[in-house]
């Protein structure tokens, strides 16, 4: 494996587990009444010790809890996992640990207990700030809840962010515009905001729920973007929005293409070696998605991994493109080849990228690519016609 033990290397740990299952939610998630939480910690063990063995050289720079809902973790999990993480690696001084959490009344009673077991990040689900959108989207706390969860967060965390959604049934600019200002009084630094999207397998996929037609969503965009950069926080990637400096560390890192480790059911990976040529492949790695057939993988071969491969040249190239257009910042040049061993423009279709430079859709320079705020409405797009 690649040797850079100053390249920000993250472990990504997933809980599958909810309360109920929100009909918007196309995620890894799972409702279960009983879970024995000694099994689940003894297999994160099982997980921490084999990867650390291929990988104990590297630094964790972040840990991100993600799920499903891993606020809903006994404390002594969320401890044990972290505890070993910081047992088997060098971890940095500055290392990012977040916690994905939902902002009900009974999770916030758990803020400082999290804290105390090493997070040192929050990110809260509250996707709304108006009782009638949190019931349409099947939510199980109020928006007084979410107000009073976010209060403690403040007051327990330096970091921490909201998830917002727009493009709700009923919902109008100005309602919008109130919400997002809402928003801004109660969480100052971050706001991720994402457009409600009805995806194949979802309760709304099934009842046929409406999106939000195209002219609206063109402005409620819009007014995101308006509003939010306004009050200091722009858009660092497509849906994220932060005051600079508060940007969150693990997400860039899967932007900016660098390794980092997936644990827990259904959970992805990345790992970079150095191959013949001078060049570097990437392997993608892939855990059981069901969460009992990833418990009995490890029981019977010591490991929950479903398939391990390396990627093509192409497909690497297309992650890269895609990942890298997401973020303000846009595709690093050295940064590209330092992962990859090309160089970037060598592997671009020149004739597109000229277009797309003078169609004021993209910025090309030596050290990088980036979209204008133009382009970022078209990336999937313009990532297609600078690749195919």
């Amino acid at each position: 494996m690649t040797s850079n033990y100053n390249a920000p290397f993250g472990i990504y740990i997933h809980w599958p587990f909810c309360a109920s299952k929100c009909p918007y939610c196309d995620f890894n998630s799972h409702v279960r009444e009983k879970i024995n939480h000694d099994v689940w910690r003894q297999a994160f063990r099982t997980e921490i010790e084999r990867y650390a063995a291929e990988t104990g050289h590297r630094r964790v720079t972040s840990i991100f809890f993600g799920g499903g809902t891993p606020s809903l973790m006994e404390p002594e999990t969320l401890a044990d996992i972290i505890e070993n993480i910081k047992n088997y690696w060098p971890v940095a001084q500055n290392v990012e640990v977040t916690m994905e959490a939902n902002p009900s009344s009974a999770e916030a009673k758990n803020f400082e207990t999290c804290r105390s077991a090493g997070v040192n990040r929050l990110s809260l689900g509250v996707q709304s700030l108006s009782d009638d959108s949190l019931k349409f989207l099947g939510r199980r706390h109020s928006a007084l809840e979410a107000i009073d969860a976010l209060e403690t967060a403040a007051q327990i965390f330096k970091l921490f962010s909201i998830d917002l959604m727009y493009g709700l049934p009923g919902q109008t600019l100005e309602g919008w515009d109130n919400e997002l200002n809402n928003a801004l009084n109660l969480c100052e630094n971050h706001i991720s905001v994402y457009q409600l999207t009805i995806e194949p397998g979802t309760v709304f996929y099934r009842e046929k729920v409406p999106e939000v037609n195209e002219g609206l969503s063109n402005q409620l965009y819009r007014r995101t973007q308006e509003i939010l950069n306004l009050a200091g926080l722009p858009a660092y990637e497509i849906s994220n929005h932060a005051r600079p400096g508060y940007e969150c560390a693990h997400n860039l890192l899967y932007w900016r293409g660098e390794d980092y480790l997936g644990l827990g059911p259904g959970a992805h990976g990345r790992l970079t070696k150095k191959s013949e040529g001078g060049f570097f492949e990437t392997e993608a790695i892939q855990e059981f998605r069901n969460p009992d057939k990833w418990l009995d993988s490890i029981r019977t071969d010591g490991e929950g991994t479903q398939k391990r491969y390396t990627l093509a040249f192409q497909e690497r190239l297309e992650e890269l493109i895609l990942f890298g257009l997401r973020v303000s910042e846009g595709v690093d040049v050295e940064r590209f080849y330092r992962l990859t061993g090309r160089r970037l423009f060598d592997h671009l279709k020149e004739e597109k990228l000229d277009m797309l430079v003078k169609g004021g859709f993209l910025i090309g320079s030596r050290s990088k690519l980036r979209l204008t705020e133009s382009g970022l409405r078209r990336l999937n797009s313009i990532a297609r016609a600078l690749l195919v």
